[in-house]
Order: structure tokens, then C-alpha cells, then sequence
């Protein structure tokens, strides 16, 4: 375990400066030139727990939302429009204890962000038009929430658990308190809390700290220190009793979820209760999987995690089954508990060493991007208060033993401090409902973003080799052709079912035996399916490069599909669509996809439907992948730290032993949409959901790129779409393009967000804003931002190995150029105002159209 400490150790020594200037305002900046980017991020120091006299009202979310609609300087869509013409993102987001905005950006425009975010920071202005507007946004969002089955588990856990603590309170606030909040309130509450002694500007990407510095002290260093009067949080007393809330509502799976009273951060136990989530629930070889999922089949998916923002916690314990198996499957895991308190065989080194493993690779994976990079640094220095903090975390988890876990597990994981929730289906509901109750220096720098070499074999298979040795992580991703247009009619849902069950049993080993051996090295092994294509990806540190070999060598050439597994799974996949199904966007975006394809393969996804799952055999996904798993439809791309003398024979030996041959051309309906026309829904929610869809150009028409431009125009908060819909008019929450694009065909979709009384006049706004396009095209800086928008994201994009791998090769499995990211650019750049009214005009006619409303 001293090698974890040993790949870790150089990050603790990449220089990180931190500068308070004379207001009180923290700076940390850390330079990396591994990708022309930078991540510049605002971390306020005031979340929903800090609303004092207004705790539960939201102020906090609700003043997140107000800092975009404008300062002294700029109008509210100034804003967005900035960041955008400089090809970069904005969000924010708010916590319980922190409130942040970050920008994404090519690192050239690194200033921008900074005027930007201290502009937004320190000088909005809160319009009082924007204030009332904003909050029947918030208001709507509220009620969407309350269509979030998981949302609403969520606060019923946090309101039976802590009952003085504000964590009790939803950060979005209760409607009624909400409702209530004034602008005045929320100008005080900005004007006490948004001072520059009270924020922590971090900047981590390919920047000099001696240049970046007196921007930063022009932008922020003007507004003066304040008082900051402190804020009592009251503490949560011990809680000495069992509690338990059972929900019974109009879901179609029951959600349920077992949380222990923890001591927070600070607190010497902290990473002890990590180590314990990840044995018990991190990844399908922990505890809690391979006995109540896989030995008892008791649920469908289960984990653990340890949850210790402050001075109070909770250690959680989550699964999804079937109602009836939500008792059985807590007395499962009750059971499991005992048995690791009591035995001094039940966690033991080996426990240790995989988990401590997963948790290093956990923090190498933060160093990912500069997004990732920042908001490391913020939390240590605003929510931890300590820049050291890793290092000294990951020392007391390399000295931990299996006696320290019995005994954080007897301490803490005790009947007096549980609190059982659960969420089930209305027919479940029993004669009495149950209340609640008692009961790197030193590596190489790598090139930005170098070339993939592709090398063919002689069996016709293709490999894809970009090494980059400035991370120690390997990435390996195997691709084919497939989806849902590969699929027997009538067993729909094999792709992912197949997918799936390759990363489980093989002939050599057990599904817990694959799934051991990758994380017990802290690696991951899973596998995707799409609408085009399927495969298997794994990643480990660069040492484990053989390991990885090994295990896909198995799953692709020995894959057992056993029985017991296939049935497992089968069932898993079968809830998830009944979890889709509880979400009222997922469930119009399915059923639209249903309307406008029909008898088209691609009118279900990768996942498929109930009845498609039910008729699949095993017998079905050997078939499957003996027909896709050949050699000219296969595509392994490598990107990471490797040499490839070393590496390069094995994956050709590996290759070479796929069989010959390719894959036949399917054949599927031409004609869409299937069923135009207008199609309502009734479901109930709180919410409306309102959906246009229109054919689209697929992934090799001439005109994807426009396409590409056009989803863009039509998305984002800086879209004139957005600004009228939601913006000017309050009409709906969001609001947005889509597209779901195969290689011959594809659907271009638009949806809202709102209010059933006003889904008729958000459908209008949707249709103005095409016949604009379609008549006078977009303004020429409107397309600017567009681009701009665009190359910045797929440079973002591009920072990590797996996703180069996976860009790379789907460019190879489609027939395109392996490189074709390095025309990107070009291809946006050629996008014409005239190309955007055209295929505005050729592919939105009316008589094309299939329009869904979900709606109460």
C-alpha cells in the first residue's frame, strides 16, 4: 500500500499558491499545461445553512440564480453572451455550507472569467423585475422537484434524521417559505454574505500565476473588506432511538435507504467511515453487492457512502428492489454488519488494500480535468480549511487496520443512531402506514491533445494508440457496431443486456472473481451501449496494465453468460426502466422516441422495453455477440500512460484472435416521423412537459454539422430560445434542443419544462423561434457564439483518456478519420448563416412533426 502513497505523493508537491489579498479575499491558483484550459471558480462561503432567521426558505439557491441576471456593468444576458463568445461554460451551484460559480474556458480568455465572476460576485444589481420573474422559476423548479422520487427520499432522510440541524431543510427551500422571500430580504442577504473576506477564488489550468495575479487584484481587490458577522449553525444532538419513515406513493420501485448519525470532517473516524463505505458498498466485488445483490437477489442495485460535510454526518446505505424484498433486504444487510463487527475474518487486509486502492485511484481521477483540479483545491481550503488535508487523509488511511473498522463500525453503526426511509409503490401501502417512529513533478508533460496511430491487422481489427504519460492512468476502451437496429425484433434490450453481462462471469472466473481482481486494484471495468454501438472500457493505473489485459481478454473471447447472472441482470435492467418510468422527462423523452421512430429499431434505446427483456434467453446474447464480435467491427483504442514497445505486442496478440469477418448491413423503416401530429399524455405530476420532434440529419449526412450548430443555437442559457422562454417571459424552467441520431436516420427534438396552463404558449414560443430561423437566420453574433461555444466544449471535452479513447474510436467504427477531432473546428467554422435557414427549412415543416404533451 506505500505504492498508493508513493503515485500520490507528487501531487502533494505540484505547487499551489494562495494569496490573501488585503480585503480578506483567498486566492489559490495552481498552473498545468497538460490542456489549453482553466477552470476559474468562486467558492462564497454561505449555503442554505447559513439563511439564519430565513433557514428553509432557499435564499441562498434562490440568490444563485440572481447573480446571472445582471451588475452595475452588465445586463443579465451580457453575461452568458460573454462567456460563450470566448467558447466557454458558466454554472453555479449550491450546497449546504457553499455556494459556487465557475467558468470553463480555453485558458487564453482566463481574464475574462475573472472580470466576469468578480463582476457577478461583488456587483449584481438583483433587478426587481428579474427577482419576481426568477422566483416562478425557482417555484416551478420546486414542483419538479417534487416529481424527483429520488428528491423526495432524499428530504424525507435528511428531515427524519437530523431534527435541529438546518441540513433538515431542503436547499432549495419549502415552497411556502420560498414563496414568501422578498427582494429586499434577499439584497440584504447578498450585501451580509458576498464580501470578499467571505469568498475563495481558485484557478487551476494552463496560466501564470505572476501574470493572472494583478488581474485577479483589479477585478477583486477593489471592493473593501466587510463586517461578517457570524452564524450560529445550531449542532444536532446525539439521537438515541431508531427512526423510520415508509413513503407509499405513485412510484413504480421501492427506494430505501439506512443512515447512521456520523461525526464530521474534522473528526479522526472520517476516513475510517470511508474506508468502511467502500468495502461495504464501493463496486460490485464490496460486501453488500455479492451477498444481498448477487448470493440473495434481494435488490437491484446497493451501495454505501460516508457522508461528513461539517460537524455532523450520516453513513448511508442505499438500495433500489422490489417492495417486498425492502424488509428482507434490510435485515440482509443488518445481518452483514453484525457479522462484520463480530468476526475477525469478515474485513481484513485484503478489504483494505482493495478499498485503499479505490480511494487513491478516486483522487488521481479528480486530477482529470481543470474543473476537477479547482474544485479540489476549493473544498480543501473552503470546506476543510486545510490545503494538506489529502496528504494527512490518505495517511491515516494506510495506517488504519481491520480491528479500527469493528471498531468505528461498533461505535457508530449502532440501532440508537439508524434511520430507516424508504419510498414504495401505492399497492404496497399497508392497512396502517408506518409514520416516523421510533424503530505529478517528476513526469513527463504530455503534448496537448496528440495523435491517435492507427494500426490494422491483418484480421481486419483496429487499434488506436495515443500515449500520454502526464497522469499515471490508462485508459482502454473496446468498441463495435451494434444497437438497437442489431437486435431481434420483439427482444429489444440485448444490446445493453449484453454489454453488461461481458463484464460479468466468464469461463475462467465468476462474476465476484472479475469483479475482484479489477478493483482491487482500483481500477473499473464497465461496459456501454448506445444507439449505434456497444463495448467494454477499463481503467487502471499504468502498472496494471497486464490486469486489464487479462480481464478483457476473457470477457471478449470466454464470456459465460451463466444463468444466475443473466437473470440478475435481466431484472436490474427491468427496474431501471420501471426507475425511468417515475421520472417525468425520461418517461416523455421514451415515449417520443415511440411516436417518432415506430416501427424503427431506434424507437427504443440501448435498454430496451419490459416485454423485450422477458423474451431474451442467454442462448439470444451468444447469438448477438457472435454476429457483432468480429474483427472488421472491432475498434480498440488505448490512450494514457503506457510505452508502447511494451504494451503494443500484447494488444496485437489480443486482436488477433477475434474472428474474421463483419458485420451485415441492418435493415429499418425509412419514412419519419412513424405517428405525426399532436399526442397527449396524462400522468401525475406537478409539472408539464411539452416536446416537438422533427427528422434530423444522421451522424453521415452532409449536413450534421449544421445540425451540431443547431442544437446548439437552439440550447444553453445564452440562446435566444432560453432568454424568451424562460428569461423575459418566466414561461418555463428550461428549455432546449435534442437529438437522438443514428447513422442512417435521426430525430431532432425540442423541450420544456412548465406549467400545464401555460404548455400551449410555450409550444408557440418554440414554433416562432423556428419560423425565425427558418426566414431570417440567426445574427451573425449568434452564430459566432455558437462556434465558439462548440470548439471550446470539444476541446474541454478532450482532457481526459477516456474520453479521447472513446472519441476516437467511434470516429473509427463510423467510417470517419480517427483524427477527425483536429477538423472539428473547420467543420463548425463552415456552418453558414444560409445553411442554418436551410435546414431549418428543410428538416422543421410541420406535416414532420410529432408533438407530445405530458401533462396532469
Amino acid at each position: 500500500m506505500t505504492s498508493d502513497l508513493a503515485l500520490l505523493a507528487p501531487f502533494w508537491r505540484e505547487p499551489v499558491t494562495r494569496t490573501v489579498l488585503p480585503n480578506g479575499l483567498t486566492v489559490l491558483l495552481k498552473p498545468d499545461a497538460s490542456a489549453p484550459v482553466a477552470s476559474v471558480q468562486v467558492w462564497v462561503k454561505t449555503g442554505s445553512i447559513h439563511e439564519n432567521a430565513h433557514l428553509g426558505a432557499g435564499l441562498s439557491h434562490y440568490l444563485e440564480h440572481m447573480l446571472f441576471k445582471g451588475t452595475a456593468r452588465r445586463a443579465g444576458r451580457e453575461i452568458s453572451a460573454t462567456v460563450q463568445a470566448h467558447g466557454g461554460y458558466i454554472n453555479a451551484y449550491t450546497t449546504f455550507d457553499r455556494t459556487v460559480y465557475y467558468i470553463d474556458l480555453p485558458s487564453e480568455h482566463a481574464a475574462i472569467a475573472i472580470d466576469l465572476l468578480a463582476d457577478l460576485a461583488l456587483h449584481s444589481t438583483l433587478p426587481e423585475d428579474e427577482t419576481a420573474r426568477e422566483k416562478d422559476v425557482i417555484l416551478r423548479e420546486i414542483d419538479m422537484c417534487r416529481d424527483d422520487p429520488d428528491q423526495r427520499l432524499s428530504e424525507a432522510l435528511f428531515e427524519t434524521a437530523f431534527r435541529q440541524h438546518p441540513y433538515r431543510y431542503p436547499i432549495i427551500g419549502y415552497r411556502s417559505l420560498f414563496a414568501s422571500i422578498t427582494r429586499d430580504q434577499l439584497l440584504a442577504y447578498y450585501r451580509a454574505r458576498y464580501v470578499p473576506n467571505n469568498i475563495t477564488l481558485v484557478i487551476a489550468g494552463q496560466i501564470d500565476p505572476a501574470a493572472i495575479l494583478p488581474e485577479i487584484d483589479r477585478h477583486f481587490g477593489s471592493a473593501p473588506r466587510a463586517l461578517l458577522a457570524p452564524v450560529l449553525v445550531p449542532g444536532e444532538p446525539a439521537q438515541l432511538a431508531p427512526r423510520a419513515l415508509h413513503l407509499h406513493e405513485d412510484v413504480e420501485i421501492t427506494r430505501a435507504g439506512l443512515a447512521w448519525q456520523i461525526p464530521g470532517l474534522t473528526h479522526p473516524d472520517a476516513p475510517l467511515l470511508d474506508l468502511l463505505a467502500t468495502i461495504l458498498g464501493g463496486g460490485d466485488s464490496s460486501i453488500l453487492w455479492q451477498t444481498v445483490r448477487e448470493k440473495k437477489r434481494l435488490v437491484h442495485a446497493i451501495d454505501a457512502h460516508s457522508w461528513t460535510p461539517g460537524a455532523a454526518g450520516l453513513f448511508t446505505i442505499s438500495y433500489t428492489c422490489d417492495p417486498a424484498r425492502r424488509a428482507p433486504a434490510a435485515e440482509a444487510v443488518h445481518e452483514i454488519l453484525g457479522h462484520c463487527a463480530a468476526s475477525l475474518r469478515a474485513l481484513t487486509p485484503a478489504h483494505l488494500k482493495k478499498a485503499i486502492r479505490q480511494l487513491t485511484v478516486s483522487e488521481i481521477n479528480t486530477r482529470k480535468t481543470m474543473s476537477g483540479q479547482a474544485a479540489r483545491l476549493g473544498a480543501a481550503e473552503v470546506v476543510i480549511g486545510d490545503l494538506d488535508h489529502a496528504r494527512i487523509y490518505f495517511e491515516r488511511l494506510h495506517a488504519a487496520t481491520p480491528a479500527d473498522l469493528r471498531r468505528v463500525l461498533k461505535t457508530h453503526l449502532v440501532p440508537e443512531h439508524l434511520t430507516t426511509v424508504s419510498l414504495n409503490p401505492v399497492e404496497n401501502k399497508p392497512a396502517a402506514a408506518t409514520s416516523a417512529t421510533c424503530n505529478p513533478l517528476g513526469r513527463k508533460p504530455a503534448a496537448a491533445n496528440p495523435q491517435f496511430e492507427e494500426l490494422r491487422l491483418p484480421n481486419g481489427a483496429r487499434l488506436l494508440l495515443q500515449p500520454d504519460h502526464h497522469l499515471p492512468n490508462l485508459h482502454l476502451r473496446l468498441l463495435h457496431r451494434g444497437g438497437p437496429l442489431h437486435e431481434e425484433p420483439g427482444k429489444r434490450g440485448a444490446t445493453q443486456l449484453l454489454a453488461t453481462l461481458l463484464t460479468r462471469d466468464t469461463r475462467r472466473r465468476t462474476a465476484a472473481e472479475v469483479a475482484q481482481h479489477i478493483e482491487e486494484a482500483g481500477g473499473a471495468f464497465y461496459p456501454f451501449a448506445g444507439n449505434n454501438s456497444l463495448g467494454l472500457a477499463l481503467e487502471v493505473l499504468p502498472t496494471d496494465a497486464g490486469r486489464a489485459l487479462t480481464l478483457l481478454d476473457e470477457a471478449i473471447r470466454l464470456p459465460a453468460f451463466a444463468p444466475a447472472s443473466f437473470a440478475t441482470e435481466r431484472e436490474a435492467q427491468l427496474a431501471a426502466l420501471l426507475q425511468d418510468d417515475d421520472d417525468v422527462v425520461t418517461y416523455g423523452q421514451k415515449l417520443l422516441r415511440q411516436k417518432f421512430f415506430g416501427p424503427h429499431p431506434l424507437a427504443l434505446n440501448a435498454a430496451g422495453d419490459a416485454p423485450g427483456l422477458r423474451a431474451l434467453a442467454p442462448a439470444d446474447l451468444r447469438a448477438l455477440w457472435k454476429k457483432i464480435h468480429v474483427a472488421e467491427n472491432t475498434i480498440l483504442a488505448v490512450a494514457g500512460d503506457f510505452d508502447p514497445r511494451k504494451l503494443v505486442p500484447e494488444l496485437k496478440a489480443l486482436l488477433a484472435r477475434i474472428p474474421r469477418g463483419g458485420l451485415p448491413a441492418p435493415d429499418a423503416p425509412k419514412q419519419l416521423p412513424a405517428y405525426p401530429g399532436e399526442h397527449i399524455e396524462r400522468q401525475p405530476r406537478e409539472q408539464a412537459v411539452v416536446y416537438q420532434a422533427y427528422p434530423g440529419p444522421a451522424l453521415r449526412a452532409a449536413d450534421y454539422y449544421v445540425g451540431e450548430v443547431a442544437d446548439e443555437l437552439f440550447s444553453g442559457m445564452s440562446s435566444r430560445l432560453f432568454e424568451r422562454v424562460r428569461e423575459e417571459k418566466g414561461l418555463a424552467y428550461f428549455v432546449r434542443s435534442t437529438r437522438i441520431t443514428g447513422l442512417d436516420t435521426a430525430m431532432f427534438a425540442f423541450y420544456a419544462g412548465t406549467a400545464p396552463a401555460h404548455q400551449a404558449q410555450v409550444l408557440d414560443e418554440i414554433d416562432a423561434e423556428i419560423r425565425r430561423i427558418q426566414t431570417e437566420g440567426p445574427a451573425d453574433d449568434e452564430l459566432a457564439r455558437c462556434r465558439t461555444r462548440l470548439k471550446a466544449a470539444r476541446r474541454m471535452s478532450l482532457q481526459t483518456n477516456s474520453s479521447r479513447a472513446m472519441q476516437a474510436g467511434l470516429n473509427a467504427l463510423y467510417g470517419q478519420p480517427v483524427n477527425d477531432w483536429q477538423n472539428y473546428d473547420a467543420h463548425i467554422d463552415a456552418v453558414t448563416i444560409d445553411a442554418l435557414r436551410a435546414f431549418a427549412r428543410t428538416y422543421f415543416k410541420k406535416e414532420l412533426c410529432a408533438q407530445l404533451i405530458v401533462t396532469p
